[in-house]
């Protein structure tokens, strides 16, 4: 039996908690207004208080507080893989590599069908700058590293195993929708995690997956991507 889970655990599963209950708030609440509020906003509240989150408890996150930054080949190595990720994720968008519908979609339109360029802004900043950092101090600096051990700080990403690996990508297979392309995507982070050692590495991955995920949806209209 696994022990208490430590303040270094907490640190990383808060600000990851926060975003998946607002974001099941935002599925809930009616796309017609009738709450009072039109629900996509709801993500202009959960960037700011996930934001304060991660910014509360960073000291905790030794591995983007204080690790030396990827070298240059590194930080290439990490666009590179983002870009395919990318690539692969408006893809692998077949019915049969799909779970259900989302959960909470964002078509950040006017009602007259316009851009909503502030709806915009909101998402991709909150897709491209956060998300990547609170979810990869979940499912990797956390949950990939604590399935080998409970004290997982001391596991060196670069010897976890392969059950830690695979058990943490189907998780994070789990709260996505597109199937496939998330187990694509958790494995290629986890494989970056794991090659490199350093966390930044799978984070400028995970960014540079959403920010051309995202450039992408606006520019053509594939809103069911985000």
């Amino acid at each position: 039996m696994k022990p208490a889970l430590s303040r270094a655990a907490w640190a990383r599963i808060a600000p990851f908690a926060a975003f998946i209950a607002l974001l099941a708030l935002r599925g809930a609440a009616p796309a017609d207004g009738s709450w009072g509020f039109d629900p996509r906003w709801l993500y202009g509240v959960t960037v700011p208080l996930v934001a304060l989150l991660v910014a509360y408890f960073w000291r905790e996150y030794g591995e983007l507080a204080r690790q030396v930054a990827p070298e240059m080949r590194e930080a290439l190595l990490a666009v590179a893989v983002g870009l395919v990720v990318f690539v692969l994720w408006i893809q692998l968008d077949a019915p049969w590599m799909s779970i259900g519908e989302p959960s909470a979609g964002f078509a950040a339109l006017a009602a007259d069908g316009a851009i909503d360029g502030p709806l915009v802004a909101i998402r991709w900043v909150g897709a491209t700058l956060l998300v990547p950092v609170m979810e990869e101090l979940f499912w990797r600096s956390f949950l990939m590293r604590w399935i080998d051990a409970p004290v997982f700080q001391g596991v060196d990403p670069r010897r976890t195993s392969v059950k830690a690996i695979v058990l943490s990508t189907f998780l994070f297979v789990l709260a996505h929708t597109l199937w496939l392309a998330a187990a694509v995507a958790g494995l290629a982070y986890a494989w970056l995690y794991r090659r490199t050692g350093k966390l930044w590495a799978s984070v400028i991955a995970h960014a540079v997956t959403n920010g051309a995920l995202g450039a992408w949806v606006v520019a053509t209209g594939n809103w069911q991507f985000w």
